[in-house]
């Protein structure tokens, strides 16, 4: 069995065309372009990159983006400031404060500061305990996970009734995949480092989300046949044949595992596209909500 590939990239751009075409008719109707501020705290590499690609997706797609650099050493209380100016601010549909802030900072206080309405990234306490409460919903559900169960349903693989395996419990990705996994009627399990006979629960999956940040850690002969992999993991693997002397890989060993599974996603090109697309998708739904 080869596994049939998930084109998360190819799947983004459908999301993120449908986006424009909606953004472009709201605009052609006289209603403001949706905004989207992002925050950014220090100087990190790979946090100003991919701000930056926020910023540029916003531009692609017609929305207005806000962006907002501060020195490291910023204090709560300036950094709470900034946020309830926004909070305020019609022309800001959207909060995305790019995680993580710096030690000093308390993070659960500047999530819970963001307005419901402009929390696109779906961090809110409010959003998360919605999302964890049978019969609520949440307004936006975080980007990563969304675009997790996107990409499968996509794929045409059956959630409901399905024993699937979640690999890491982070806020960011690992809960919230498992909670939105238990609202498709999905029966899940989350595996962490206190997880014991790891390999024996994963191999029982219908459905895999690796979200655990280790290199290659899913083998194939963990992987039950016809299995769904959704892997999250972007890991830098030594390469010399590379110029810059990696490649990016998964927390799946992909190589073995796309012999055994019926659908994989690839490290890069799977999960990664998706959070920007989904994030684009919640940013027009906050504009949706606090205009129309």
């Amino acid at each position: 069995m080869t596994a049939k590939i998930i084109d998360g990239t190819a799947i983004a751009q459908s999301v993120r065309d449908e986006v424009k075409e909606k953004v472009a008719k709201r605009v052609a109707a006289g209603k403001p372009q949706p905004g989207l501020a992002t925050v950014l705290v220090g100087e990190r590499v790979d946090s100003a990159a991919y701000v930056r690609m926020k910023q540029k997706a916003c531009a692609d797609l017609g929305m207005t983006s806000f962006h907002h650099p501060l020195p490291a050493d910023i204090s709560q209380e300036d950094l709470e400031k900034l946020i309830k100016e926004l909070n305020a601010d019609p022309k800001v549909n959207g909060i995305l404060v790019q995680l993580p802030l710096p030690g000093h900072l308390d993070e659960e206080r500047v999530l819970q500061l963001i307005s419901i309405e402009k929390d696109v990234d779906g961090f809110s306490p409010l959003n998360i305990g919605r999302l964890a409460q049978k019969g609520r919903e949440p307004l936006f559900v975080p980007c990563t996970p969304y675009g997790c169960i996107y990409l499968l349903k996509e794929a045409g693989v059956e959630l409901s009734g399905a024993n699937a395996v979640v690999l890491g419990r982070s806020n960011i990705v690992g809960m919230p995949a498992a909670l939105l996994l238990i609202k498709e009627n999905a029966t899940v399990t989350v595996v962490h480092s206190r997880t014991k006979n790891i390999e024996e629960v994963v191999r029982r999956a219908d459905i895999i989300i690796a979200a655990i940040g280790m290199m290659e850690f899913v083998r194939g002969d963990w992987v039950k046949p016809g299995a769904a992999i959704i892997d999250v993991g972007i890991n830098e693997k030594p390469d010399e044949t590379k110029k810059r002397g990696y490649r990016l890989v998964g927390d799946v060993n992909f190589d073995e595992a796309k012999d055994v599974a019926g659908h994989i996603t690839p490290v890069p090109g799977g999960v990664g596209p998706m959070t920007i697309a989904m994030l684009m998708a919640n940013t027009l739904r906050a504009a949706e909500i606090q205009q129309d």
